[in-house]
C-alpha cells in the first residue's frame, strides 16, 4: 500500500527511509492550494481536480491519497491554513466532497483529514482542543460529516491533538460513537505521521493503522494487552480488516510496482482550476471593497471613519 500527499500537489517519496519530507519526490502537477480552490464556490472544479489527482496517483503507483485537508480556520497563525478551505465549514465539506468523489472514481482511496478539532500548528502533538458538544458539531463536525456522507471516503486521518482530553486516535467518541455509529464510515482510520500514542487505546477506540509505522513499543503493547485481557481480539481484527476495504472501490487492489511515473501531457485537471487563481478576482459578479485608488478599507458601513490601513505590495 502507497500514500502519497495532497491534494494542492502529489508528493511521492522518492527515498524509502525518510518519511519527514525531507527526501526528493516524483515530478507531478502542482495544483493550487485548496485555499484558493475555495474561493470559487465550485464543487465541480473540486470534483475535476480531484479525478485529475487520482488519475495522476494511479500513474505513480500509489494508493491513497493524504488529503484533502478541511480543517476550521480558527486562527491565521495556523501554519497550515492554505492546505484548509475556510472557516465556513459548510463551505468546507461541500468542496472536500467534491475532492473525494473525485479521487475515489480513478480507483484511488482519499483520506479527508485532520480529524477533529485541529486548529493549530504550534505544540500540534501536545495541544488540547476543549470544547462543548455543540461547538464541536456546529463549527468542527459539520464538514466532516457532509464528506462522509456525501462522498463515502475509504480512509479518515485523525488529528495530532487531544480532544476534550483524549488524543484524537484514541478518542472514542469521535472515532466510534460518531464517526462510525452515527455516520455510517466503515473504512480506516489512520494516525498522522507520528501521531500514535496508545496502541491498544486506540484500537479499543476505533482508530487503526499507525503511521508511518508502528511505534518501537506499539506491538508489544498491543500483545500484553490482549495476553492481559485489556483488548479483544475482536477489535483487533475488526482494526486489521478496515484498510482492506479500500480496494473493493470497483474491485480494484493496489496498485502494482512499475507504473508510468506521469500520466501523458500531465494532469487535465490542471489548466481550469489555475485559471480560477488568476481569474477569481476579476469575476464580473466581483465587487472590491476598495474604490478606485484608495489606500483604505472601511471595517463598518455604520462608522465610515473607522478605517484599517490595507498595504500596497
Amino acid at each position: 500500500m502507497f500514500f502519497a500527499d495532497g491534494p494542492h500537489g502529489l508528493r511521492k517519496q522518492t527515498g524509502s527511509g525518510d518519511h519527514l519530507g525531507i527526501a526528493a519526490s516524483q515530478p507531478a502537477t502542482c495544483f493550487p492550494t485548496a485555499a484558493t480552490v475555495a474561493n470559487g464556490w465550485d464543487p465541480s472544479l473540486a470534483e475535476e481536480i480531484g479525478e485529475a489527482l487520482g488519475a495522476e496517483a494511479a500513474s505513480q503507483g500509489v494508493d491513497v491519497v493524504l488529503g484533502p485537508g478541511l480543517n476550521v480556520k480558527r486562527s491565521p497563525l495556523c501554519g497550515r491554513n492554505f492546505e484548509y478551505f475556510s472557516e465556513d465549514p459548510y463551505l468546507a465539506g461541500h468542496l472536500a466532497a467534491g475532492y473525494v468523489r473525485g479521487i475515489q472514481s480513478q480507483g484511488i482511496a482519499a483520506s479527508p483529514k485532520h480529524f477533529a478539532a485541529n486548529s493549530q500548528e504550534l505544540r500540534r502533538m501536545a495541544s488540547d482542543s476543549v470544547v462543548d458538544e455543540r461547538t464541536l458539531r456546529e463549527i468542527y463536525l459539520t464538514g466532516f460529516e457532509i464528506v462522509v456522507r456525501e462522498s463515502s471516503p475509504r480512509v479518515v486521518m485523525s488529528s495530532y491533538n487531544k480532544v476534550n482530553g483524549t488524543y484524537a486516535h484514541e478518542n472514542t467518541h469521535l472515532l466510534s460513537d460518531i464517526l462510525r455509529d452515527e455516520w455510517g464510515f466503515d473504512g480506516a482510520v489512520i494516525t498522522d505521521w507520528g501521531g500514535g500514542n496508545d496502541a491498544p487505546s486506540a484500537i479499543r477506540a476505533g482508530g487503526g493503522l499507525e503511521m508511518p509505522s508502528p511505534g518501537l513499543d506499539s506491538v508489544p503493547a498491543i500483545l500484553d494487552a490482549i495476553d492481559h485481557h485489556e483488548l479483544s481480539m475482536e477489535d483487533l481484527d475488526a482494526r486489521v480488516e478496515e484498510p482492506a476495504r479500500p480496494w473493493h472501490l470497483g474491485g480494484r487492489q493496489p496498485c502494482p510496482r512499475g507504473r508510468p511515473r506521469r500520466p501523458p501531457r500531465g494532469s487535465p485537471g490542471a489548466w481550469p482550476a489555475r485559471r480560477l487563481c488568476c481569474c477569481a478576482m476579476r469575476a464580473p459578479s466581483f465587487r472590491s471593497p476598495l474604490r478606485p485608488g484608495s489606500q483604505s478599507l472601511a471595517t463598518s458601513p455604520r462608522r465610515p471613519a473607522t478605517r484599517a490601513r490595507v498595504r500596497r505590495s
